[in-house]
Order: C-alpha cells, then sequence, then structure tokens
C-alpha cells in the first residue's frame, strides 16, 4: 500500500493542477503523511524541558517538549511509561528518544517517546528523595526502631540472583569466618521491572521458613538503573517489615538505596555483609575462653558465697537450738519445782507423816485402819512402825 499511495502522489504531483487521477480521503493523507514521516526520519534523542505532563488511568502519558523557539507534542505509552521512576516535574530538563509521527485520526504531529531521562540522574533522584520523604514522615527510617544483629547466628539467609558475584563473596566470608553457618539462599531477579516483585516473594519466604536468624539482601554494584529494584518503595516497606533482623547490601560503598536506609544494618558491600552476619573464628574461640573464665570465676564466687550462707545458717541453727534448750531447760526445772512443791516429800518437809500399809501405798481415810492393824508412819528422816489402837471417824 505504501507503494501505490507513494506512486499516486508522484503522479499527482506530475498531472499538477489538471484533472486528478484519484480523490484522496483525509485518512489516506494522514495515513501518508504518517509513513512519509516515519520512513524518512529514524528514532532519535531529543533535548527541551517537560511541559503540562498528564498520566492517563489507562498509563499512557501526554506532554509538550519545549525550547525557547519551539514546542513539539510528545506521547509516551504505557509500555515505556511503567519504565519511569517518577513523572517529571514541570519545567524540568529532559532527553527523550522516539521518532516522530502522525496521530492519523487528528492529523496531529507528535513524537512518540521510548524512553525518558533527566538530565544527569535527575528523574531518579527526584523519585528517590519523594519516597524517601515519605518513608522519613512514617518513621521507617528512624534509627531507633532498628534491631541488633545476632551475635553468633546459626543459620544467615540471602536474598540475592544466584548468577552474580555478590553470592559467591557471601558464601565465601561467611565459609572463612565461621563454618559450622548454615547458609539458605532464596534466588531472585536484582534487576528490571519484575525484580522488586521478586525480591519482596524472596524475603517473604525467608520470614516464613523462620529457619535464618538474619537476611542478607544485596546484589553487586551497577548504574542507578540497575539498582532501582532496590529503591522501589514496596522492596523498602517489605524490608522494614520483615520479621529477621536484616542486612542490606546493595552495590558498592558510594551507592546508597531505599533498602539500606530501612535496613536493621546497612554494608557497603556483600562481603562486608557476610563480615557484618558472622563473627570470625578466633573471635568465637576467644570469647568461649572468656565466658569460660567468666563461669569458673562465677562458681568460685557462687561456691564462696553459699558457704558463707551455709556458715551463718550453721550458726544461727545453734544459736537457736541452745535457745530452745535454754527455754526447755527452765521450763523444766519450772515444773519439777512445782512437783516438788505438791509432792509428798515437801509434805513431810513441812512436819507432817504419811501413813503407809505394808505395801507401802498410803493410807488416806480412817476406814483404812482397824484395830490393831500394824502400819508404818513416814516422817522426814525416817520411818515408825505403829500399831492401831482405836479408830475414831469424824462425821
Amino acid at each position: 500500500m505504501n507503494e501505490e499511495l507513494l506512486f499516486q502522489a508522484a503522479n499527482a504531483r506530475a498531472l499538477g493542477r489538471g484533472a486528478p487521477a484519484r480523490i484522496w480521503s483525509v485518512s489516506q493523507v494522514n495515513a501518508l503523511a504518517r509513513q512519509l514521516l516515519e520512513g524518512s526520519i529514524p528514532s532519535l534523542w531529543v533535548a527541551g524541558e517537560v511541559s503540562g505532563f498528564k498520566r492517563l488511568p489507562a498509563g499512557h502519558c501526554f506532554f509538550n517538549l519545549k525550547d525557547e523557539r519551539a514546542q513539539i507534542s510528545c506521547v509516551m505509552w504505557s509500555e515505556a511509561a511503567r519504565a519511569l521512576p517518577t513523572e517529571p516535574a514541570e519545567g524540568m530538563a529532559v532527553h527523550v528518544y522516539g521518532r516522530p509521527s502522525v496521530y492519523e485520526r487528528q492529523g496531529r504531529f507528535q513524537f512518540v517517546v521510548s524512553e525518558l531521562t533527566a538530565r544527569g540522574e535527575g528523574l531518579w533522584r527526584l523519585a528517590l528523595e519523594r519516597i524517601r520523604r515519605q518513608l522519613e514522615a512514617e518513621g521507617l527510617l528512624d534509627p531507633g526502631r532498628k534491631r541488633p544483629l545476632p551475635r553468633y547466628p546459626m543459620c544467615v539467609g540471602v536474598v540475592t540472583s544466584t548468577e552474580g558475584a555478590a553470592l559467591r563473596d557471601i558464601v565465601s566470608v561467611i565459609r572463612r569466618r565461621a563454618p559450622w553457618t548454615d547458609i539458605i539462599v532464596y534466588p531472585t531477579r536484582v534487576q528490571g521491572r519484575s525484580a522488586a516483585p521478586a525480591i519482596i516473594a524472596a524475603v517473604r519466604r525467608a520470614c516464613k521458613a523462620r529457619r535464618a536468624q538474619v537476611l542478607i539482601v544485596g546484589r553487586g554494584g551497577g548504574s542507578v538503573e540497575d539498582l532501582w529494584a532496590f529503591n522501589d518503595e514496596r522492596v523498602a516497606r517489605e524490608i522494614a517489615r520483615s520479621s529477621i533482623p536484616v542486612i542490606s547490601a546493595v552495590g558498592h560503598e558510594i551507592d546508597v538505596t531505599l533498602a539500606d536506609l530501612v535496613a536493621d544494618r546497612r554494608a557497603p558491600t556483600p562481603s562486608a555483609a557476610a563480615e557484618f552476619a558472622v563473627p570470625e573464628r578466633d573471635s568465637v574461640l576467644a570469647d568461649l575462653e572468656r565466658a569460660g573464665d567468666r563461669m569458673t570465676a562465677s562458681l568460685r564466687d557462687r561456691m564462696a558465697r553459699g558457704l558463707k550462707r551455709l556458715e551463718a545458717m550453721e550458726s544461727r541453727l545453734v544459736e537457736a537450738l541452745r535457745r530452745g534448750l535454754d527455754r526447755r531447760r527452765l521450763a523444766l526445772e519450772s515444773a519439777s519445782r512445782r512437783l516438788q512443791a505438791l509432792g509428798p516429800m515437801a509434805v513431810l518437809r513441812r512436819g507432817y507423816a504419811l501413813a503407809l500399809d505394808q505395801d507401802d501405798r498410803v493410807l488416806r481415810s480412817a476406814r483404812s485402819f482397824a484395830p490393831g492393824m500394824q502400819f508404818t508412819l513416814r516422817m522426814r528422816d525416817g520411818r515408825i512402825r505403829a500399831r492401831t489402837q482405836d479408830v475414831a471417824q469424824e462425821k
């Protein structure tokens, strides 16, 4: 159809103002203009300032790109617009890559944008600062909410790509420093549009498994675009929600992402993250030796304190027994005195006598005597044999 339209257009030019070879419709003219424009001008970069940026519910974006002398209408379809980290601000200087075209339905000249970048890293920095302010306002960047890392973790979880050097560095450092530590890898994409959901899913798997005591989330270095998944607001919130303390290890020392800001600890490199996660073998051995010394000293101290307590208890027990015996001796002496006061010997010492029968039983009544009966009078200082001569009972 292109060749036919071009041939007819050439014939029309040759005939001049004479009778036309055919009558063109508006849609055919617009289609021809679009094909001629797109076929003759390649895709190119254009610099300008953004004006009137608008994103429709379907995801398509429309704006004007202008300089000091002219402007051009631009459209960015939803598939390309999804790559934008944020919307450019009014008047922002940008570079756009695309091709000139014609919107056939309205016959409007437009520039179809497939890529938009701010000069330098402005657009990425703008998006990063906007999200950072929001997270800071919610308290997610507050140092007070960060948790301490476990000192001797038995299992370390790693959320990263299995194809990158970051995983090899982490495993190498942990094996060298603490070879007894288990390592569980939760593989994920770390770059591209699907990376953010994949990182979130990996962190959730680690938390659900509850095997790791500390979690390293990261990747090696790269451009701002390469690291952008770790600046994704959803990833930052998932790291902040993690039930496991998180060490963020994204890029190189100069790279700082939102994941670094919300994590419990930021490591400048993946290797440094592994060093933060586990102690060194010699350090552990030294800690064990010091712990043994402290335990020995503690046991000795406890034994000394226990011995002192036993000695004090023994003294108190002896004193309590002595006081108890003294009280019982005094009570016994008092009871003895009372018994002696009430006993027959006490009566004898006061000058009285006891009448006893032949079996030494006390004769308590006159009725116990009979005339001529022999009995004994027990005196204070001896016995007297006596015989009853007469019994007179009192009424």
